[in-house]
């Protein structure tokens, strides 16, 4: 029989008091303590005692049929492709939603313990995780309106009759915080007639009631389950609408907190080398508000990093970026950020409020717009609609609407993703920047959908031959991308914990210093389309030995009175032993 740690079995004993009331607590912890052991004997925990991360991390956020080829399951695909070019520059893949799924590519989930057969099978999800740790999406908020506990729930089945959420049609809902403009509620057939269930994305992922204890069960079998088959991070996904509460605005409730924190409890319990990371499209304070006191989530993404850099690049001023990048508070001990610029989903505008003035927010959105790109709105409480969410890939957002030099649109995304690499935290990178892809307008087109933009898929062939090709965008970039992942891979400077400082420069530049004792790096990079200087004397003084411009490979035993910067340039200036 497994014994459970005293301190964080207490923790977890108060927080299900706190959620369901003391009179059950001891009979959901003898439940816990059942589930637990089932699991016991057959699962290899991921172990206590090693670093929870270091320079070397880097995360890759693909599908799992990204590179498709014909007559194999796609997840075969994706690891020989995986193994072929990045297993020297990436340390964890992050494979979306591989479950059997009706819309949202995966995001309305059918059956979470099963691999979608069109994808493959367990088997080559642990075949992935033989090279790279692996990140899963425990989809948590929703779950498909075809998924057999929807189903039960219409015929009245227990216990999947209790796991949704029933509210009278003509409810004052006002206050509800929406990220969707479709409806809050949507009616369907029960036994008892029609009832109307809560909907917040769309009528085909149905809200779960995680007020009810076996709701929050199930998904710790489940959470348990994706660590059996070798998830070392769990993304939560939606996570901030999790815990519904009438005459609030039903989004970051503490009861939504709480849950997060025994998730944490739980796995600090069972498996110490597992993370937690919250995925929370929201305003910047919110969204970091789920490390909690660093007993919540391990990792958090940060949501403004995207269109703060878009906008930072398009109007070549970097005023709101470093005052960001200045006033970003230090993680909790245990705890960091996932630095990224583009994912499945499109570009946030809510992480912009309060950093960015409105009347910049929406140049921003109309620059997209001028690129091909497509906006996404929501509903706010008014009944007026909000750009919630821009829709481009990354590359194409780097673009110029006027003037076409591929060169210097390399240049600018290249300069952009040097940018993520070197903030505070952890590195993660959406496949088609890797691969420089545009516009899927045919995608669009096809599902209706206008994330489909940035979810175009690959054959194997195709790709291929564009990575054999010097001389095309896609390898030109790849080739870069991952040099530069490589050399960022061995610097001790880099290593998430690592502190950092931004430097005081001339608008369009941004520069941080990264530390540690055996290093110190300075990343600056001219976000702007014209020529920078920077006055050496702006700079601090190597550590040891001269400076060591990384990404050149040349050593400057003297600086220059003044460093020339070219339009999207950047320096990674190194001393000490990196």
């Amino acid at each position: 029989m497994i014994i459970l740690p005293r301190e964080p079995l207490e923790r977890l004993r108060a927080r299900l008091a706190r959620l369901y009331g003391e009179a059950i607590t001891e009979r959901l912890i003898h439940r816990f303590g059942l589930l637990v052991g089932r699991y016991q004997e057959d699962t290899d925990w991921n172990g206590s005692g090693a670093p929870l991360w270091d320079e070397s991390d880097a995360v890759l956020i693909t599908y799992g049929d990204m590179i498709r080829r014909e007559g194999e399951a796609p997840l075969r695909t994706l690891q020989r492709f995986l193994k072929r070019h990045l297993v020297d520059s990436l340390t964890t893949v992050h494979i979306l939603p591989f479950f059997p799924y009706s819309s949202d590519d995966g995001f309305a989930v059918i059956d979470y313990r099963q691999v979608n057969r069109e994808l493959g099978t367990w088997e080559d999800v642990r075949a992935i995780g033989a090279d790279f740790d692996l990140m899963f999406d425990l989809v948590l908020n929703h779950v498909s309106s075809r998924s057999e506990w929807f189903r039960n729930y219409q015929v009245g089945l227990a216990p999947h009759r209790h796991y949704f959420i029933e509210v009278e049609p003509d409810t004052d809902l006002s206050m509800v915080v929406r990220p969707r403009t479709s409806p809050l509620l949507t009616p369907t057939q029960t036994p008892g007639g029609e009832r109307w269930v809560w909907t917040t994305f769309s009528a085909d992922q149905v809200d779960l009631n995680f007020a009810n204890q076996d709701v929050l069960f199930e998904f710790l079998d489940i959470l348990l389950f994706y660590i059996e088959q070798g998830a070392r991070i769990l993304r939560l996904d939606a996570i901030a609408y999790l815990w519904k509460e009438i005459g609030t605005p039903c989004i970051n409730l503490p009861q939504t907190h709480e849950v997060v924190k025994l998730f944490r409890d739980v796995v600090e319990m069972l498996a110490p080398g597992t993370l937690l990371l919250t995925e929370t499209n929201l305003p910047h304070a919110e969204n970091i508000s789920y490390f909690g006191d660093g007993d919540e989530a391990h990792m958090v993404y940060q949501f403004s990093l995207p269109p703060l850099l878009l906008h930072a690049m398009q109007f070549g001023t970097t005023r709101y970026l470093t005052e960001w990048a200045r006033n970003l508070p230090e993680p909790p001990p245990g705890c960091t950020f996932l630095n990224f610029t583009a994912s499945h989903d499109g570009i946030g505008v809510r992480p912009l409020e309060g950093l960015v003035p409105p009347e910049e927010i929406q140049a921003v959105v109309e620059r997209v717009r001028q690129l091909g790109g497509l906006v996404s709105s929501r509903r706010l409480p008014d009944g007026s609609e909000s750009p919630y969410e821009l829709n481009i890939t990354y590359f194409d957002a780097m673009g110029d609407p006027v003037v076409h030099d591929p060169d210097l649109h390399i240049r600018r995304f290249l300069c952009s993703q040097t940018v993520q690499m070197a903030l505070q935290g952890i590195p993660a990178v959406y496949f088609h920047s890797l691969t420089a892809s545009h516009n899927d307008y045919f995608g669009v087109n096809q599902t209706g959908q206008n994330r489909a933009i940035n979810r175009g898929r690959w054959s194997e062939s195709q790709l291929e031959d564009l990575l054999a090709d010097g001389s095309s965008v896609t390898a030109r970039v790849f080739q870069e991308y991952t040099r530069r992942l490589q050399l960022r891979a061995a610097q001790p400077a880099f290593h998430p914990d690592a502190p950092q400082r931004v430097l005081d420069l001339e608008d369009g530049l941004f520069g941080i210093e990264r530390s540690t004792d055996a290093q110190r790096l300075l990343c600056i990079n001219n976000l702007s389309p014209r020529a920078m200087q920077i006055p050496a004397a702006s700079l601090p003084a190597p550590s040891s030995g001269p400076w060591v411009e990384l990404l050149g490979g040349r050593s400057l035993p003297e600086l220059p009175e003044s460093l020339r910067l070219e339009p999207y340039g950047t320096l990674w200036l190194s001393s000490g032993h990196g």
